[in-house]
């Protein structure tokens, strides 16, 4: 998550949280990072255009040839209800296809043994247990996949054919997911990192809880980020695959070098997830519709897309060409992962490391808790991180580019992932920094002018 959806949470103006366990109320501040107006407006408009673009996407790729011109003459063609006829509607097969998914995830998250590894503090002062089995659950669910295709139990082409069923019920099943999520964080909130904004919109999409859980062992955020979000993610690339060789008898080169790479991304994931559970997704972002849903259904069906528009635009680019794209998106994961995992280390070893072959560089930050305990966090400099602040985004950018790139440049839409995630990621380096800014205060100054650029070293 990924790559991924991000709660805004820089302080321009807050409301008051108010947390509850066990009768006790406890006021924290859920701070927000554009004005009211703004912030109102865009989350409305989030809830009430995300969903119908998702089979806006669908419906393009599959039934309009990749045209977003060709979609809109058929709206014109058609009449509104006409076109709304054509569009699909959950069904009892996808209903299935995404329960047995679902459960079959979930059991893996509860069986698999893995790692038990920390969380950071929380801001009410809990520490979060996980089990980090991501890896394990990756290399089943592949395989499982995988052989039951080959054995003949299930056709994973079955997914491809029933995909626009399989959007629209988890658009309805993720909406009453949400609810549920909702109803849990006032009735029965899992910690004292719960509460409410007192705005029954913004309770709902940006969430009530921090880390919800059902009983001790099974966390919300990790199955829907991890094990249903990425995971769907894979599977879906493997499907799209073999519908592709099932209609024409091979997969062509274009769809095997953006599923290679996508799988490759994930296989990192998986990897390197400790460390996602150190991220603004799980550490910070609260679990409500911008990021349960988000994970739930935008990563499914619009991270997938190149692969989608492949199936039926299979494009044949040579050898040459093929292993050019291929080693560049590969270069542009190594580097992506070697940031996480340089800073990883750095933090692990409190900077007694080695970063490019040198003791790194850093600055000694200290910061005040809501608790009033002053702190401190060491901040890397050198390396990636010396490069920009968020150098990481860009590689990760450039191998959304590469994985979407085989589709060529005949239609804009399979690029709409690439240009979303370059919004996205730019908008969170801006919210992080600000966020760090408040945080740290004059030794985040002090950073910024050793390292003063955001993402692109000497652009931007």
């Amino acid at each position: 998550m990924h790559t991924r959806w991000r709660e805004a949470e820089i302080p321009v103006f807050s409301v008051q949280v108010e947390g509850r366990k066990r009768g006790r109320k406890k006021m924290t501040e859920l701070q927000i990072v554009h004005s009211p107006i703004v912030t109102y407006s865009s989350v409305i408009a989030l809830l009430l255009l995300c969903p119908p673009f998702v089979i806006f996407v669908w419906y393009t790729m599959v039934l309009a040839d990749g045209s977003v011109l060709l979609t809109i003459d058929h709206f014109k063609e058609y009449g509104y209800q006409g076109f709304m006829n054509k569009l699909p509607q959950p069904s009892l097969i996808a209903f299935k296809i995404i329960a047995c998914f679902a459960v079959f995830e979930a059991a893996l998250q509860l069986a698999l043994p893995g790692k038990t590894v920390q969380g950071p503090v929380s801001p009410a002062g809990n520490i979060p247990i996980y089990k980090a089995n991501g890896m394990a659950a990756y290399l089943v669910t592949i395989i499982t996949y995988i052989s039951l295709w080959w054995f003949g139990v299930f056709n994973p082409a079955i997914v491809y054919d029933h995909l626009g069923s399989i959007f629209s019920s988890l658009l309805v099943g993720s909406f009453f997911f949400c609810i549920l999520l909702h109803i849990k964080g006032h009735m029965a909130p899992s910690s004292t990192d719960s509460g409410s904004s007192g705005n029954l919109i913004l309770d709902f999409y940006w969430g009530m809880e921090l880390y919800p859980r059902i009983g001790k062992s099974f966390d919300i955020k990790v199955f829907t980020n991890c094990r249903f979000g990425m995971m769907s993610w894979a599977v879906l690339a493997v499907s799209y695959c073999i519908k592709q060789f099932e209609q024409n008898g091979r997969v062509a080169d274009s769809m095997l070098v953006s599923t290679i790479l996508m799988l490759v991304y994930i296989s990192k994931f998986f990897l390197w997830e400790s460390g996602y559970f150190c991220t603004m997704d799980i550490a910070h972002d609260r679990a409500g519709f911008y990021l349960c849903w988000g994970c739930l259904v935008w990563v499914p069906s619009i991270y997938t897309s190149p692969g989608m528009y492949l199936v039926n635009h299979p494009v044949n680019l040579g050898i040459l060409t093929s292993l050019s794209v291929l080693a560049a998106g590969l270069l542009c994961i190594y580097i992506n992962y070697d940031c996480d995992r340089q800073r990883q280390q750095f933090r692990q070893t409190n900077g007694k490391c080695l970063v490019w072959g040198r003791p790194p560089s850093k600055i000694t930050a200290s910061y005040r808790t809501t608790k009033g305990e002053v702190k401190s966090s060491l901040l890397l400099t050198s390396g990636w991180w010396g490069l920009s602040r968020h150098f990481h985004y860009a590689p990760e950018i450039l191998a959304a580019f590469f994985w979407s790139v085989p589709a060529l440049f005949d239609n804009f839409i399979p690029y709409f992932y690439v240009v979303f995630l370059t919004i996205l990621l730019f908008d969170r380096a801006k919210r992080d920094d600000d966020r760090c800014a408040s945080k740290y205060g004059k030794y985040w100054k002090l950073y910024c002018n050793k390292v003063p650029y955001r993402v692109i070293p000497g652009i931007y």
